[in-house]
């Protein structure tokens, strides 16, 4: 007699909505606005805002993994990768999938409240444009243009949260982050724009079968010079932007690790493999570290 395989509990069907055991997702959010944070802080922000935004980003991350698998179940169960994630097989309904997330958004928003008001108005603004994504991909021939700027909203946030004061309004925002918070955001938009570009070539094939619009179908065979590219724009951006902020040799350092690890993605995705081109994205995380300890090290020392 065959054995029936054990019905997952709801925990762990839960855990697998928000991708829990796979968290290069949130890691590849945290180390920007980490290193945001430092910069802001002088090399320290203390232990309310680290919290603040080391739990705010799981939380973030992990609600929008529901919004995103609602809004593509209907895709998602023609692509080999995601046919069996919990919304898409039919094992937790969209409804239930969204108020996770809103639960999750809710418990995020609440750490945002116990910062300061340009931290809380910047978090709406990143609320909003990471519901907007999983809809960019039916519309925009580049969609990771609007992940990149969700994924790098955690910068401004970061600078208000330690620069901010009391005062609610624009004006406000506005005077708490300074230009090259913003210029930041726009450069860690590249590197967004290259590890995501990775992790679209893995699923070239299903996306052109469905008509899903990525960056890898609208890039064609200039898929990998653009990610080099990318990875190119990021660096020389945050280099240039951590000089004008007083960061030195070792932020530079951390900048030279990171260029190596991208240097070694090229040998990764120049084939265009599955395989290859997973793996690049999913060790992307590591880009990121390497510039966020070269920022916290450099501070350390000054």
């Amino acid at each position: 007699m065959q054995a029936v395989a054990p019905t997952p509990s709801r925990l762990a069907l839960y855990l697998d909505l928000i991708r829990w055991n796979r968290p290069a997702g949130w890691l590849l959010l945290l180390w920007p606005t980490l290193s945001a944070l430092w910069i802001a802080g002088d090399g320290w922000p203390g232990w309310h805002l680290l919290l603040v935004f080391v739990l705010g980003t799981i939380l973030m991350r992990s609600a929008g993994c529901c919004a995103n698998d609602v809004a593509d179940r209907d895709f998602d169960r023609h692509v080999k990768r995601t046919a069996q994630r919990p919304v898409t097989r039919g094992a937790i309904s969209p409804q239930e999938a969204l108020a996770v997330g809103a639960v999750l958004a809710l418990a995020a928003f609440v750490l945002v409240l116990s910062t300061n008001p340009g931290a809380i108005q910047l978090s709406v603004l990143a609320l909003a444009v990471t519901l907007a994504y999983p809809y960019a991909k039916r519309v925009l021939a580049i969609p990771q243009a609007v992940l990149g700027v969700a994924f790098s909203f955690g910068i401004p946030m970061a600078f208000a949260a330690a620069l901010g004061g009391t005062d609610w309004g624009w004006g406000a925002v506005h005077a708490a982050v300074p230009p090259q918070a913003w210029w930041l955001l726009l450069g860690n938009l590249f590197w967004v724009l290259a590890y995501d570009t990775e992790y679209a070539m893995v699923d070239r094939d299903d996306d052109l079968r469905i008509g899903m619009k990525t960056s890898a179908i609208t890039l064609g065979r200039w898929d990998v010079p653009a990610v080099m590219a990318c990875y190119t724009v990021y660096l020389v951006s945050w280099a240039l932007l951590g000089r004008s902020l007083g960061l030195g040799g070792w932020f530079m350092a951390g900048i030279g690790v990171a260029a190596v690890q991208a240097a070694w993605h090229y040998t990764l995705i120049r084939d265009r493999s599955r395989e290859g081109c997973f793996k690049a994205f999913r060790l992307n995380h590591w880009v990121g570290a390497a510039v966020f300890a070269g920022v916290a090290i450099d501070l350390s020392l000054r």
